[in-house]
């Protein structure tokens, strides 16, 4: 059975991580590997209901320490019942935000203490996190308008907040990249998407064992 692995992708709001994710998947498809994508928050039916509870306009303000265990709360049941049985059975698992976005969203930028929130997880969820996370980076201005598609797209309960917050996201996820330049993969993500899907596949290849990449 091939080895299974777990890559996660983050960065700023309209980062283009659903695009990179999906060309990935593709490729690794065409590689003959069996790949998985998912989401946080979401991913089980449980996390889905958290999902609306997290993102949705119709909630309001929530308590930094509400939205670290809702996330929490969804991760657990994300990465016992989706994530480690797929990459023990030999799969590719892609998603789209997990950890990282706790650290970044609720520690640097709500002001909660990145080193207690990284704690919880090691006591609650021991080998949770990924062998490479992929860090696309773009100025939260820029990011913010590519969300809102043209204006056809409304902001959702994040998204909505000041741009001061998204700036401290995007610091922070920098600040997390820097300290842990083994893990991250960094990639700028304002040019043309297959190009930098190509940047993301020459990264990987250089750290993961890919069938028919360069090991």
């Amino acid at each position: 059975m091939a080895k299974g692995c777990f890559i996660t992708f983050e960065g700023p709001e309209g980062s283009g991580k659903t695009t990179q994710i999906a060309m990935l998947r593709d490729f690794l498809a065409s590689r003959g590997l069996e790949v998985i994508t998912t989401r946080e928050p979401g991913g089980t039916p449980a996390g889905d209901r958290i999902r609306s509870v997290l993102l949705g306009n119709e909630i309001g303000c929530l308590e930094p320490e509400t939205e670290l265990f809702l996330m929490l709360a969804q991760r657990t049941e994300h990465l016992r019942k989706v994530i480690l049985p797929a990459v023990s059975q030999g799969k590719f698992v892609l998603c789209d935000r997990y950890f990282d976005s706790s650290m970044a969203y609720q520690g640097f930028a709500r002001g909660l203490d990145p080193q207690k929130i990284r704690d919880i997880h090691a006591q609650f969820l021991p080998g949770f996190l990924p062998e490479c996370t992929v860090l696309l980076q773009i100025a939260p201005e820029q990011g913010l308008e590519r969300a809102r598609h043209g204006g056809r797209k409304q902001h959702d309960r994040i998204e909505s907040e000041a741009l001061d917050f998204h700036r401290r996201v995007f610091d922070g996820y920098n600040s997390l990249a820097r300290n842990e330049p083994e893990r991250f993969l960094l990639v700028q993500a304002d040019g043309d998407p297959l190009q930098i899907s190509h940047k993301i596949i020459a990264g990987l290849e250089k750290r993961i064992p890919v069938p028919g990449g360069k090991e």
